[in-house]
């Protein structure tokens, strides 16, 4: 007889015991000939050595599934012991699980292209209207690829595009004022990780979030990099960041090219990007529409009514500057 600690890493022991402890009660029943008592995220178990080293195989089998999923029940508990795959196992094309065990995967042709463009590049460029997933898609291939240990860390950026005096006016210190501009990273993040997990991640600086400013100097290995809202970056700004790629890093780089906030005159470094890295190898470059868009049918609806009035604008403009010829 000898008696063994299992710590649980890098999940929430909860959700493996289950609520009063239920799954728990299920593993002590498919294991009657050893003991095992629970406590926080250490499991301390006393038997024979060689069925202990099943146990302990089984519940790392179990630790991941609770990693890769964000869930498990009965049925998972009984297959992984079992032998026998889960019903998640079987399912394709899956990028990641949000905190409620959904499924995160491509929703669309374009969607589809963009998870197949980072696969195969170490740089992609998403570029389409607002709805159209390009950020949260974005998140979850970095979540996965942290979640698989193919990237140490998550370093996500976005423009401070009213950096000035609007900044400065608003209260706290410098995280307090430029958290609203970081907050639709914030919120995909908490979809996809719980929340203590996501704060923990956060404090050890696992996963970063930080404006464009703070890139410059740096050297980002071991990484997936998003920068988000690249329509408002300058072409200085845009090439300073993609100039921080550093070893094993992949970059994703987001932005709505109808949606440009910066000065009159000022042109958008993520247009200026996408024509002059249009043809360098290694990076890819994913257009997506209005058919795209996976947010109320409205914002569709939306995107189009703008979409027909540029034309319409552009058309009478055309038209004037025949007239005046």
């Amino acid at each position: 007889m000898i008696e063994k600690h299992i710590v649980l890493e890098d999940i929430d022991p909860v959700v493996l015991y289950g609520a009063g402890n239920s799954y728990l009660q299920i593993i002590k029943a498919l294991y009657p000939k050893l003991r095992i008592v629970a406590r926080d995220n250490v499991i301390r178990v006393l038997g024979d050595e060689e069925l202990m080293a099943a146990f302990e195989e089984n519940i790392e089998k179990l630790r991941r599934h609770v990693l890769k999923y964000n869930s498990i029940n009965e049925e998972d508990i009984i297959d992984i012991i079992k032998g026998r795959k889960t019903k998640d196992d079987t399912s394709k094309d899956v990028v990641v699980y949000n905190i409620s065990g959904k499924p995160i995967k491509s929703r669309s042709e374009n969607q589809q292209r963009l998870i197949d463009a980072y696969e195969k590049n170490d740089m992609v460029f998403a570029v389409g209207p607002a709805g159209t997933g390009k950020t949260y898609l974005g998140i979850a291939l970095a979540v996965r690829a942290l979640k698989e240990k193919t990237a140490k860390k998550i370093i996500l950026s976005r423009p401070a595009v009213e950096a000035g005096e609007k900044l400065g006016f608003l209260p706290g210190d410098m995280k307090d004022k430029i958290d609203p501009y970081l907050q639709p990273l914030y919120d995909a993040l908490e979809d996809m990780l719980p929340a203590v997990k996501l704060q923990d991640m956060l404090e050890k600086n696992i996963i970063q979030i930080a404006p464009l400013a703070f890139m410059r100097g740096r050297t980002l290995n071991d990484a997936v990099v998003i920068l988000d809202e690249a329509q408002n970056t300058t072409t200085a700004q845009i090439k300073m960041f993609l100039t921080r790629m550093g070893w094993n890093t992949k970059m994703i780089i987001t932005g709505d090219l109808t949606q440009v906030d910066l000065p009159h005159g000022t042109q958008s470094g993520l247009r200026c990007a996408i024509d002059i890295l249009k043809n360098v190898e290694g990076i890819s470059i994913v257009r997506l529409d209005g058919k795209d868009i996976v947010r109320h049918k409205l914002v569709t609806r939306i995107v189009q009514a703008f979409d027909q009035a540029d034309r319409e604008q552009a058309k009478a403009a055309t038209e004037r500057s025949k007239e005046a010829n």
